[in-house]
């Protein structure tokens, strides 16, 4: 029983105020041992994976279908690896494998890891926008982001593998699906996220300290691009399993 509750039973929808995501691209050949084996690396230039934190305030988040008034605002983390799955009728699905996820309410956690397996923490989460700025900090987390918004000339990071906004788009973060993996049943869980005006705007970054990600000593390791979102719904459809081959 407890099993099937974790599989995201029924569809949830919410509001992101802000979705801001800073990818980062590793060598394969680290990543890989972070992957579980029914899922593959989502790669560029067969040289780079790409691991990412995601930081997201979301609003009325509830159970699809009911009542705004019924629903949360909640400050969420997460941290994802981008992948691809083949589906048994052999289509290819683009998505994320999720290896942490934080949230600033014990609520969200309580009900998260519940009905999900998204693996939460409760951990201080603060987002400040000033002077064209988004700061999002968590001292319990080692979290220190900083990005510049407003600045329409942004440049890619530095040492990005990435030739132009163009090529980094397509490792922009979420994307529209969620793997989990249960080894014991072979099970793969597959979740669908649905948006629309889905436009990520690629920003500056001017700090871009991860604890989580730190702890890996990853020792290829590059700050890849950045983008954000703001004032976009956002549902995710009910999870669905099948064996993998």
């Amino acid at each position: 029983m407890l099993s099937f509750l974790k599989n995201h039973p029924f569809a949830v929808e919410t509001f992101f105020e802000t979705s801001l995501v800073l990818t980062y691209a590793v060598a394969k050949d680290e990543l890989i041992k972070l992957t579980p084996e029914c899922l593959s690396l989502d790669t560029f230039d067969d040289k780079w994976a790409f691991i990412a934190v995601a930081m997201v305030k979301t609003k009325d988040l509830r159970p699809k279908g009911f009542p705004r008034f019924m629903g949360n605002n909640f400050y969420l983390t997460g941290y994802r690896i981008f992948v691809k799955y083949t589906t048994n009728e052999g289509k290819r699905l683009r998505g994320l494998y999720i290896i942490k996820s934080e949230t600033d309410k014990k609520k969200m956690s309580l009900f998260g890891n519940l009905f999900t397996h998204y693996n939460y923490g409760t951990t201080d989460i603060v987002f400040r926008k000033e002077a064209g700025n988004l700061t999002v900090q968590s001292i319990k987390s080692e979290l220190d982001i900083a990005v510049n918004m407003d600045n329409e000339q942004a440049s890619l990071p530095p040492r990005s593998p990435f030739r132009d906004w163009k090529e980094a788009r397509r490792f922009a973060g979420p994307l529209p699906f969620t793997f989990t993996c249960n080894h014991k049943t072979k099970e793969v869980l597959i979740i669908e996220g649905v948006r629309e005006d889905w436009i990520p705007k690629g920003v500056e970054v001017i700090r871009s300290h991860a604890g989580f990600i730190d702890q890996f000593h990853f020792r290829s390791i590059v700050l890849a691009n950045a983008f954000i979102i703001s004032d976009i719904p956002y549902y995710w459809k009910k999870g669905k399993t099948e064996i993998w081959k």
